[in-house]
């Protein structure tokens, strides 16, 4: 079994434009050699957290930041299965705060979702979080409260299982990727607001038509009509943000060390607010062994999407005494971040250049058109009144029975006419790459499953949205429209389909449960997620065991969809409390 060490060490980011310094946790400094053991992290049975205002900078902007412990990335919490644990959050901010344990099967009381599973965390008080640890792997922390997430309020969760860690590694290191803007997070919803694509800086121009770099003109005649652009990927960008490692910024070279011939282990957390990542290591093969804390059959790639809110535990094993870049680009290609490994300190990797930023196509929008004329339509438009015509539409697309549970109204703009499986696709931005890339497909339980019954029931649910008016749903409906729970009954085996009925990725996630993606014909190695990235246009369904009574969060990862609606609640009772 391994731990992490990494030497402490205080780093300053533009001290002298700024007068201000990071203050950093032992585990996410540069030059971490990953080996046991590690000082400054936080483990055993009682564990002491407070959440605080600060600032933070990189790249030579600063901004307010709330803090745990006074550091972000928050302090890694290390621990076993099996134990106990109390962690004491103490609030030290004029506003409510709250931490969810991403990932954690937990009593619903200790699930840290104001309004769902507790009243939040006042200013100035003391909340005890107390429960057995039942699992191992790789989770994380954050706020569960407004936008705090986006300002610094995250950290890692690892724990070790009670047995022998079937991923055997010499090493370890903690990767934790987040995007970071001085904007306030509130600021930038009002922006998005006003316009949709207020920070896509890459739409299509005359000049990129005329280089053959963008869309046919046909193409974006028809694109056109449907008040579509193919360049509307992520809703907030590098024109804004940072992108960091261990709360690093690019030009900051974060370190993790290694010795030649060592199996080290990469331990990646997206704890970004609204950025999913690809992720390659240009030169060096990794081999997934973990995803979302549950272990999988070892499959090689070269490189992997990670969605908001996922884990992926990967091995590598350099043989060379080189420098390797760790690469987390942003699926729409308008920046990325690096970290290193390396033998020593000081040794970088050539950062790649971006890759040209990907166009959406037909099959984003739930319909694959080829050989089909566009008057026919991909997506069902409904955000003009019915009694009008429609560019390049016919009133008879407005048909209900595509989508019978979501009412029409100025929230659902779209509906994806075909919705295609794409569990199997390449994501967002990979789909033409010529190196091998990770799919849902690809993994397999590595154990088998305690419960692989078959469902007794299905549902449907979409994930709806006007973009134009930055407007996010589950069926239509905002958690604010005061919607009826989601009703399981204790123990029932329920298969849950998400057809995205939008051109963007939704990480979905789910509280109180794992589900089995359905990815093979063998149910017994399904692999055990608690976000699924949903590609656009797509569907994707899992099997889910309702085994966790009391009331638990459902909601897209993406912070500013999940606060302007897509959210809803899921409620678990026994059959004669759900009667």
């Amino acid at each position: 079994m391994t731990n992490l060490t990494l030497d402490r060490r205080t780093l300053f980011k533009s001290a002298a434009a700024l007068g201000l310094a990071n203050a950093f946790p032992a585990w996410a400094q540069s030059g971490t050699h990953g080996l046991h053991p590690a000082p400054g992290v936080l483990s055993g049975e009682t564990i002491a957290l407070t959440v605080a205002d600060s600032h933070f900078a990189t790249g030579g902007r600063s901004a307010h930041a709330i803090t745990i412990n006074g550091t972000v990335p928050a302090p890694l919490i290390r621990l076993r299965e099996g134990q106990n644990v109390r962690l004491s959050v103490t609030n030290r901010l004029k506003e409510d705060t709250s931490i969810h344990w991403h990932g954690l099967i937990v009593p619903f009381q200790m699930d840290g979702v104001p309004g769902v599973s507790f009243p939040g965390i006042a200013p100035g008080e003391t909340f005890h979080y107390e429960f057995p640890i039942r699992q191992s792997g790789t989770y994380w922390y954050h706020s569960h409260s407004g936008m705090q997430e986006a300002m610094g309020h995250y950290g890692p969760i690892v724990i070790d299982p009670a047995g022998v860690d079937p991923v055997q590694a010499t090493r370890e290191h903690v990767i934790v990727l987040s995007d970071w803007s001085p904007v306030h997070p509130h600021v930038q919803l009002k922006r998005l607001k006003q316009s949709g694509g207020y920070y896509n800086m890459q739409r299509q121009t005359l000049a990129g038509l005329l280089e053959g770099k963008d869309q046919p003109l046909k193409d974006r005649i028809d694109w056109g009509k449907m008040r579509m652009d193919p360049t509307d990927i992520s809703d907030v960008t590098g024109s804004t943000y940072s992108y960091l490692v261990n709360g690093h910024g690019i030009a900051e070279n974060w370190t993790g060390l290694f010795t030649p011939g060592e199996r080290v282990r990469l331990r990646i957390i997206n704890a970004s607010a609204m950025t999913n990542f690809n992720v390659r290591l240009p030169g060096l093969p990794m081999t997934v062994v973990q995803c979302d804390g549950q272990h999988v059959q070892p499959v090689e790639t070269d490189e992997f999407q990670i969605g908001i809110a996922e884990t992926y535990d990967v091995i590598v094993q350099p043989t060379d005494a080189t420098a390797y870049g760790l690469i987390a680009e942003a699926i729409d290609r308008s920046g990325l971040v690096r970290a290193t490994l390396a033998p020593q300190i000081g040794m970088v990797a050539a950062i790649p250049p971006l890759r040209a930023r990907p166009l959406l196509t037909m099959k984003d929008m739930g319909m694959d058109m080829a050989g089909m004329d566009m008057g026919q339509g991909g997506v069902i438009d409904l955000s003009q009144p019915a009694n009008e015509s429609m560019a390049g539409h016919s009133m008879k697309m407005l048909d209900p029975t595509v989508a019978p549970n979501v009412p029409m109204g100025p929230g659902v703009a779209t509906l994806s006419s075909m919705p295609a499986d794409r569990t199997a696709d390449r994501p967002t931005g990979l789909e033409d790459v010529d190196h091998r890339v990770l799919t849902y497909a690809d993994l397999r339980s590595l154990e088998p499953n305690e419960d692989a019954r078959s469902p007794t029931r299905s549902i449907d649910i979409h994930l709806t949205a006007n973009m134009e008016r930055y407007m996010w749903s589950f069926d239509g409906v905002k958690l604010s429209d005061g919607a009826d729970p989601i009703a399981f009954r204790h123990m029932e085996r329920v298969r849950v389909t998400l057809i995205n009925d939008t051109m963007m990725p939704h990480p979905i996630h789910i509280h109180g449960h794992f589900f089995q993606l359905l990815t093979g014909d063998d149910p017994t190695h399904n692999p055990r997620k608690h976000t699924v990235n949903v590609l656009p246009g797509g569907k994707i369904s899992f099997d889910l065991t309702a085994d966790a009574l009391g009331d638990w969060a459902f909601h897209c990862h993406m912070l500013m969809h999940m606060h302007t609606g897509m959210m809803r609640v899921v409620t678990v009772r026994h059959a004669e409390d759900a009667a």
